[in-house]
């Protein structure tokens, strides 16, 4: 059997055919995984587990059509969607990983994660990344009323779209040193991430060992999803 990955979904009401791909692929390849792991993004904004908007309800119970058959779905929070909580578990059936999760990829410990955290380039993501992911300031925010959140979600989208356009591309990409880092300090001789939205395997030495680094794609214009058993890792396509 074959474990899959996926990330940076975006899912959202400006794009159903995205949906309904990601709903096509629950039903049929990922009914047939060993696990599937969403690293981050599944949709284009989460502001709480009480405020979940129509155009997400039926992603969320093909996911839960899918664990109730028995496949183990695991959901990491990405940079739109961290504000899920303990009721997206029960929504679900998934259940919610920690920025740094390290798993046995049938035999290759493997680090997961986002990937966001890897841009440290991009000082003032980190800087805003930093405020938004404080406990304090994510239970101040949820206890604003619905009106507030969505106003205030409108204003950091169109915060952000200012800052990327101004952005170099390297700035957004991850930095080498990080990844290093964190491989070195998790003790992996395997990463996978999405968050860049640049799909491809960057092979490389660490510390006298060969090491590899997974870069997830997105799903803006198709599905991207990696397929991994004892034989090793590919990418497929999806449309």
């Amino acid at each position: 059997m074959n474990t899959l990955f996926i990330s940076d979904l975006h899912l959202s009401a400006e794009r159903p055919a995205i949906t309904r791909l990601f709903i096509d692929f629950l039903k049929n390849r990922a009914s047939q995984a060993q696990a599937l792991y969403i690293l981050g993004d599944l949709f284009e904004a989460w502001l709480g587990d009480d405020l979940v908007p129509p155009e997400y309800q039926a992603a969320i119970a093909a996911v839960k059509q899918l664990t109730d058959s028995g496949v183990p779905v695991y959901v990491m929070y990405g940079n739109r969607d961290f504000l899920m909580r303990d009721a997206f578990e029960r929504m679900t059936g998934a259940v919610l990983l920690a920025d740094e999760s390290i798993i046995d990829l049938y035999g290759t410990p493997t680090l997961l994660l986002h990937g966001d955290t890897l841009c440290t380039d991009d000082i003032k993501y980190q800087k805003f990344r930093q405020m938004v992911r404080n406990p304090q300031w994510q239970d101040e925010l949820l206890v604003r009323s619905p009106e507030e959140r969505l106003a205030l979600a409108k204003q950091y989208r169109e915060m952000s779209k200012a800052e990327m356009a101004g952005k170099q591309e390297a700035i957004m990409d991850v930095n080498q040193d990080a990844v290093q880092d964190a491989m070195r300090r998790t003790n992996v001789m395997q990463l996978i991430h999405g968050h860049t939205h640049r799909p491809d395997t960057h092979c490389f030495e660490l510390d006298g060992q060969s090491v590899r680094r997974i870069v997830l794609g997105d799903w803006y214009q198709s599905g991207n999803v990696l397929i991994c058993n004892k034989q090793g890792c590919h990418s497929e396509i999806l449309d």
